[in-house]
């Protein structure tokens, strides 16, 4: 008997073989394929050509994959030296490894955010108490783990709060796929559909299939039917017709990054959605994890939109080319979200809502005194 696409993992870390193993998500829904990312081109490559995809699952993806290439690293090193400089040699190398995987891809947050924790752990472990480089590795070995838990126990907390926001029968309406294939279980939008579930809400949800890539089709759709959820495909174009038909109560959708201000940079085509929610008077919720929170940049002005390739428009998932030869294509990855079509931003310490300034301020805070609280 086959298994459920939910009882794989998503991304994973095999410590004896010294590999990242994901689930090829480009061949979803039609052949699951575990496959096993060694080197960093074959890491790099996973998290561009979107084998792994989604903020979150991307950055545990980061985190492992550091981890592996930092293994590699030690067996390299010359113990012949003073510990001090053979942790430098790691370093220079580490740091090398780490901008290359940081380059795969620029708009998600969560990339740089688990690389430069990496970072820290590295250089907090090898400077500042003197360990060697083999305690080095064993902290990002750590490390790496408990940025997978936490992800964990963050889509969980945001579910929790999300299905505050909705009631039981309620129609919701997602866009592309923040579910578990996006993360390390139950996703950031999904989060809340499947605790409601589990909890027997009955929720009606309708996912946008999400043009160029079908991230919604092949993603949200098939795992959400996957786990016995009243899951709707419709295309893109077709959120206005059920919004106004009365047949959608919430939108909720992931992100890759938010903004200081509570704009929001999600799959392209979410702005749309809110634009929509908005004439409808539909309630609209970005899923944010805090690590997706980027305090630095002011406003989605200033978020870096990635391009993606002409193909995924003209020719991808055709049997023959769908437009003419030499036609202009754009083809960006993500549009940004402006902060006032936002009703509340839901992450794993509380629903932030306008002045967005000032509430994901807050949200930091307590974020930082639970941190305090632990240590």
């Amino acid at each position: 008997m086959s298994k459920n696409i939910m009882e794989y993992e998503t991304v994973d870390l095999d410590d004896h073989d010294s590999s990242v193993v994901i689930i090829d998500q480009t061949k979803l829904p039609g052949t699951t394929e575990i496959i096993r990312l060694h080197t960093a081109q074959e890491i790099w490559d996973a998290i561009y050509l979107l084998k792994v995809r989604g903020a979150p699952a991307i950055g545990v993806a980061a985190a492992f994959g550091i981890y592996v290439l930092s293994k590699e690293i030690l067996k390299n090193i010359n113990f012949e030296q003073e510990q001090e400089k053979a942790f430098a040699e790691f370093y220079e190398k580490f740091s090398e490894q780490k901008e290359y995987l940081n380059s795969s891809r620029p708009t998600a947050v969560n990339l740089s955010w688990a690389l430069n924790r990496m970072e820290t752990i590295c250089l907090k472990a090898g400077k500042e108490e003197k360990k060697s480089v083999e305690e080095v590795v064993e902290a990002l070995h750590r490390e790496a783990i408990a940025i997978k838990e936490e992800d964990i126990w963050v889509c969980k907390t945001i579910g929790e709060f999300g299905l505050s926001l909705v009631k039981p029968g309620d129609g919701i309406l997602t866009h592309c796929n923040a579910g578990q294939l996006a993360t390390s279980k139950y996703g950031t939008a999904t989060a809340p559909i499947y605790l409601g579930q589990e909890r027997g809400y009955n929720f009606h949800v309708f996912a946008d299939e999400t043009r160029p890539l079908l991230q919604g089709a092949r993603l949200t759709a098939y795992e959400l039917h996957s786990s016995g959820v009243d899951v709707t495909l419709i295309c893109d174009n077709m959120s206005a017709m059920v919004m106004k038909n009365g047949w959608v109560n919430a939108v909720f959708v992931g992100c890759d990054r938010v903004a200081a201000n509570g704009d929001a940079a999600n799959k392209i085509g979410t702005s749309v959605v809110a634009t929509v929610a908005k004439r409808y008077g539909v309630p609209f919720y970005v899923c944010a994890p805090t690590s997706t929170i980027d305090y630095d940049t002011p406003t989605g002005a200033e978020i870096k939109i990635e391009q993606r390739p002409a193909g995924e428009v003209t020719e991808m998932w055709y049997k023959e080319r769908m437009a003419p030869e030499g036609v202009k294509v754009f083809n960006p990855a993500f549009d940004v979200t402006d902060n006032d079509l936002i009703t509340a931003i839901v992450t794993e310490y509380g629903i932030a809502r306008a002045p967005f300034k000032e509430s994901l301020e807050e949200i930091r805070k307590q974020k930082q005194e639970a941190k305090a609280e632990k240590e």
